[in-house]
């Protein structure tokens, strides 16, 4: 019986140096997964902001001023930029911080001439990037691993969902998007698109249309549809975009059908390892 333990100990040390490369290569394609998409994420950003701009509100876009228009085109560069770092940080085993400037370069007031240009805004409102989070597991554990990954495409998600958010503030504010644009429903409805974040959405990519009721304020009986268009960066949209970044989705997907694999298998010895090691319990403890 000892025998037997020591055999089944053997074949847990293997899974787990088995489980240990595995975790390695899946850290890596991670790395170079976050790294293609940090720059994705930054050309669909300006995508979508294009199309919104010159398809979604024209009209007002050509309200602004050439210098209005070139600061909210640096705000949403910069918001960009943030986004690819923060995505970055993601994978790396330690606390990352970016460094204040660049989030208040992103809040800067879009253009100096009266009141149509954004007006600076605390960094709170924009992507708060004082709460990377360290992601670190066991990586001779798969359940530990498994959850490490989850945790990261969380993470993952969280970031787009506040990019979009924090674009369309600085397009609101601009006076792009309309001024009375009800928080909430756009929320909501974001929450209802994300729903469905693996499939392509019909329309330019990476924006929400929807129809919503705008009761007037002075004639509440008089209240109107009106259709809103707002960015909505989707991973599955994202993806679907760009070759390389779907071929590294691909990847991780491959990696991860092996760490199952080795996982299933491990269970398995630790379970036959308890029952070994408590048949020989009772045995050591059994008296005629």
């Amino acid at each position: 019986m000892g025998r037997a333990i020591e055999r089944i100990e053997r074949d847990i040390a293997a899974l787990k140096e088995a489980i240990r490369a595995i975790a390695l290569e899946l850290q890596s394609a991670y790395a170079s997964y976050l790294d293609t998409l940090g720059l994705t994420v930054r050309k669909q950003l300006i995508l979508a902001s294009y199309h919104l701009c010159t398809q979604g509100y024209p009209e007002k876009f050509l309200h602004l001023s050439l210098n209005q228009r070139q600061q909210l085109q640096q705000a949403i560069r910069k918001l960009g930029q943030v986004a690819a770092e923060q995505l970055l940080a993601c994978i790396k085993s330690e606390e990352v911080g970016l460094d204040e400037e660049d989030v208040a370069l992103a809040s800067r007031s879009v253009g100096d001439e009266g009141d149509e240009g954004i007006t600076s805004s605390s960094s709170s409102e924009l992507l708060d990037t004082s709460n990377s989070q360290s992601l670190t597991a066991d990586t001779s554990n798969p359940i530990e691993l498994v959850k490490w990954q989850q945790n990261l495409e969380e993470v993952m998600q969280e970031i787009l969902k506040r990019l979009s958010h924090d674009a369309n503030l600085l397009l609101q504010k601009a006076g792009v998007l309309p001024k009375k644009l009800p928080e909430p429903i756009l929320a909501a409805a974001a929450a209802a698109a994300s729903e469905a974040s693996g499939e392509v959405m019909p329309g330019p990519p990476n924006l929400l249309n929807l129809v919503i009721e705008i009761e007037n304020e002075q004639q509440s009986e008089d209240s109107g549809l009106t259709q809103i268009m707002a960015v909505n960066l989707r991973l599955g949209e994202i993806e679907f975009a760009d070759v390389a970044l779907s071929s590294e989705r691909r990847q991780i997907r491959s990696i991860l059908v092996q760490l199952n694999k080795l996982g299933r298998e491990y269970q398995k010895k630790h379970r036959e390892k308890a029952i070994a090691e408590a048949e020989a319990a009772w045995r050591a403890s059994w008296f005629e």
